[in-house]
């Protein structure tokens, strides 16, 4: 049976990016129908403000305008993440950070990491990107004249995450004809099969699809509630299970980092994300390991004033996802599939990957159905997997002792045994690209290579062959002169910002 009629339920940031994804993809078929239902009861969560550069080929797909999107969303660049107090500061000092950037750390596309090994007390291994300058002296990637999504550095976005929802929306509505309903689903009816069969609504009357997806959030209405498809958790790799937000406001006048900061703190770490107006903020913590009092405390110390009396919002989570992405005649996208820390910005990075996944592989028929969701969840699980995998890098390399947290996600922490052999591996040689065994990694070499370097991973000095000492010094020279020149001819992120918002 040809599945015509396609039911969203949930909308935020999840719900219009599959809109948006199944409008391209099936979309143009007059025979199908797109139908997003979204409840005004339920709000959505709408702290997650930081992306990677994947989202800029999302968007042209989309046929979204760059300056439209940023000057609607209050966007930012974000050329990568700051980590600040991930070592133990009585050996490194209160102030280490280091870099992940979204730059190659390939001065001029050659890898030198060898000889930057032999010679690593005279830079920061983030140095070997161009991020490092740019941000050192918030600059932001493009020059006013640069074309639409290019700029002379890769990099992403921080925005307003409920403002990029509507963008999302309005062009999904215009764009590709999506239905938007308005209503409270009060029960999903199940067919015999075990499939879903239709959606009661709480104002009366129902409806029923070939194929629904659920954006429901933490609730999981339909893959988790109805379908009761297990949630596997991931406590034990990743313990932090609370995050409070506040959003600060900043003067027009102030700067505007082109990154994210992550500050380690004694039981989790505190984002921080500029965007032109305010600051996103958030605490995260382990609530086995802190209390509510001691989190808010600690948070307000950092942000100079009483969090509770700033709009204080508390957003309990839990790391971990659904046995299955995609169940019967169900795929679930967002925070009704998993959630894991948002440290490296992997919420709408998840789902940016699952949204195309699943739109690349939309079943016409329902039965392709069992072949296509076999090889989606597959495909699914491996994501989630080395996601957390990543995470958890980060934590346990650290060297910090100084409370219980530090202690159990280093000395006691529990490694898959992927992360295991690959920490292993890279003790004997650094990262290579045949260490990752798919071209779709969401976190690849690269991103290893910036924060075991920035945090002194121990890998086993290479021999250095002498040819290679002349050519690498040259490289990082000529890395040097191009960064000293893109310094004084790029604009600060803030002046780029003005002049966006003064068209």
């Amino acid at each position: 049976m040809k599945i015509k009629k396609i039911a969203i339920v949930g909308g935020g940031t999840a719900g219009w990016l599959a809109a948006n994804y199944l409008g391209l993809s099936v979309g143009r078929d007059p025979e199908v129908e797109i139908c997003l239902i979204e409840s005004k009861d339920v709000p959505t969560i709408g702290v997650g403000e930081g992306t990677v550069p994947n989202i800029r080929a999302t968007l042209q797909r989309f046929g979204i305008d760059e300056r439209e999107f940023m000057a609607k969303c209050q966007a930012t660049f974000k050329l990568g993440i700051k980590f600040a107090n991930w070592m133990d500061a009585d050996k490194y000092g209160a102030d280490h950070y280091y870099y992940h950037p979204f730059v190659a750390p390939f001065p001029v596309g050659v890898d030198i990491s060898h000889y930057w090994m032999h010679h690593q007390q005279q830079m920061a291994f983030s140095e070997l990107s161009a991020m490092h300058a740019l941000a050192e002296h918030n600059i932001g990637p493009k020059h006013p004249s640069s074309s639409p999504y290019d700029g002379v550095v890769h990099y992403a976005y921080h925005f307003d995450a409920g403002k990029f929802a509507q963008l999302l929306a309005d062009n999904a509505l215009t764009r590709f004809g999506v239905r938007h309903k308005f209503a409270t689903i009060e029960q999903v009816v199940m067919g015999d099969d075990g499939s879903i069969d239709r959606l009661q609504f709480a104002s009366g009357g129902e409806e029923a699809f070939d194929f629904y997806i659920d954006c429901s959030g933490f609730a999981s209405r339909l893959l988790g509630q109805a379908l009761q498809v297990p949630f596997l958790a991931k406590t034990e790799q990743i313990p932090t299970d609370t995050a409070l937000a506040v959003q600060v406001p900043t003067e027009p006048s102030d700067e505007v980092q082109p990154y994210t900061t992550a500050k380690a703190h004694s039981a989790g770490w505190i984002w921080d994300i500029p965007l032109p107006h305010r600051r996103g903020t958030g605490f995260v913590y382990s609530s086995s390991h802190m209390s509510e009092s001691q989190a808010v405390a600690e948070f307000s110390r950092y942000l100079g004033f009483d969090a509770e009396a700033a709009n204080l919002r508390k957003v309990p989570m839990q790391a971990g996802y659904r046995q299955y992405f995609w169940h019967k005649n169900c795929a679930a996208l967002g925070l009704s599939q998993g959630f894991v820390e948002p440290l490296e910005a992997t919420s709408i990075m998840v789902t940016d990957f699952c949204a195309a996944l699943l739109a690349d592989h939309f079943p016409r028929d329902t039965d392709d159905m069992a072949l296509l969701s076999r090889h989606c969840n597959d495909w699914v699980e491996y994501i989630w997997e080395r996601t957390i995998d990543f995470i958890q890098l980060h934590y346990c390399i650290s060297d910090r002792r100084d409370s219980d947290f530090w202690v159990d996600c280093t000395d006691r922490a529990k490694l898959s045994d992927v992360l295991a052999e690959r920490l292993a591996l890279w003790k004997i040689a650094s990262p290579k690209r045949t260490d990752f065994f798919s071209t779709v990694d969401l976190f690849n070499q690269q991103s290893y290579m910036y924060v075991l370097y920035g945090m002194y991973f121990p890998t086993r000095l290479p021999a250095l062959n002498p040819a290679e000492v002349p050519l690498a010094e040259a490289k990082i020279r000529e890395h040097n002169a191009w960064c000293e020149k893109a310094v004084q001819a790029l604009s600060s992120h803030r002046a780029w910002l003005n002049q966006l918002h003064s068209r």
